[in-house]
Order: structure tokens, then C-alpha cells, then sequence
């Protein structure tokens, strides 16, 4: 019997952790989305960018350089020391986070990470948590469900989810290969398997 009330103690314990740190995950997020705003005009006033060079008309001063340079580096926001590229929306979940340039475990447990790749280049992945304010909520995405991504110059793009897989966690091969513009990733329950949404570039 005291065995059994321990374990019941450490999983209430366990599960008291977890809320509190989805909570403190929730708030700093926030806080560097409330401080990227403050600190980054371009993102309060976004311009849907047009991601081929076709695409765009009007003079050469009107193309973004990353059309005419895709392999340029994404400019970044420094916020209490960490670099952000910009920040992801999900209008039907209500989701806006910033993401930060560089993934690290300790960088997760604020903003989803660029796991690799560009926007400009049409190969960004980007890597988050399974915290209820994060990427937990991808899941219920339907095929068609509009994600956004505003770069700090204030670069809008557009993409829909085109796909929904569940890879194994050391198929990292699989997780960087296929020809979509955006991928966003987060383990499942347990940590066995990655929840993946790819996206392609809304036309």
C-alpha cells in the first residue's frame, strides 16, 4: 500500500510538473512575441511575399532581395539573447509564436526552433514542443488549414497543409527529404514517434 500511494505521489507529482511548465513555456513565448512587436516594425505590418520572382511585378526596388538571392541567410531579432527569424500563425487554432533561428533543447523549452532550412529557399522546417500553447495542437489540423509565416523584414508567406505523417523519432532522413515548403514537427506522447505537418505554398 505505500508503495502504491509513492507512485501515486510521484505521477500527480509528474503531472503538476508538466502543467507548470506548459504554463511557464505559454508565458515566455508570449513575452518574446510581445518584445519581437515591440522591437521589430516590419512584423506588426506584414507583406504577403511572393515567393517566385515571376510572381511579382512592379519595379526592381519592389523585390524583396531574398527573391533575387534565395540563398541569403534570413535577417534575425535578438530578444534577451536568443536570435528569432520570425513568427508562425495558425489562424484556425488561434496559435501565433515566435520562432527562434537555431534549435537547441534548452531553445524549445521557450519557441519552436528552425530545425533546418529557409523560408526563401522553400525548404524551412521548423521544430516544436508538444506543450498545449505549441505544437500539440497541429494534430487536429485538417488537410487545406492555412499556416503563415512572417519573416522580420515583415515577409509574409502563405502555405496550406498538404499532408499529415507520423514518422519514427531516428527517421531523420525521411523528416528532411519530400519537395514541401514548410514542414513542422513535434513528438507525440511518450516521445517514440514525430507528428509531422507539411505544408506547401498557398498559390
Amino acid at each position: 500500500m505505500g508503495l502504491g500511494l509513492l507512485m501515486m505521489g510521484a505521477a500527480l507529482s509528474l503531472t503538476g510538473y508538466n502543467l507548470w511548465d506548459e504554463r511557464r513555456a505559454e508565458e515566455e513565448s508570449n513575452q518574446v512575441l510581445e518584445q519581437l512587436y515591440l522591437a521589430d516594425e516590419a512584423l506588426a505590418e506584414p507583406r504577403t511575399a511572393g515567393g517566385r520572382l515571376e510572381d511579382i511585378t512592379g519595379s526592381a526596388e519592389n523585390v524583396p532581395d531574398y527573391v533575387l538571392n534565395p540563398d541569403m541567410p534570413m535577417p534575425a531579432v535578438t530578444v534577451d539573447g536568443r536570435q528569432y527569424i520570425g513568427v508562425l500563425t495558425v489562424p484556425s487554432l488561434s496559435l501565433s509564436l515566435p520562432v527562434m533561428s537555431e534549435w537547441s533543447y534548452d531553445n524549445l523549452k521557450i519557441a519552436p526552433c528552425r530545425y533546418q532550412g529557409s523560408a526563401y529557399k522553400g525548404d524551412l522546417i521548423v521544430a516544436g514542443h508538444n506543450y498545449r500553447k505549441h505544437f500539440s495542437p497541429l494534430k487536429t489540423l485538417p488537410i487545406g488549414a492555412e499556416i503563415q509565416f512572417t519573416d522580420v523584414d515583415g515577409n509574409q508567406f502563405l502555405y496550406q497543409v498538404a499532408d499529415l505523417e507520423v514518422l519514427d523519432k531516428m527517421d531523420v532522413e525521411e523528416m528532411e527529404t519530400g519537395d514541401w515548403d514548410l514542414t513542422l514537427f513535434t513528438c507525440t506522447y511518450g516521445g517514440q514517434t514525430r507528428f509531422t505537418v507539411r505544408c506547401e505554398e498557398a498559390r
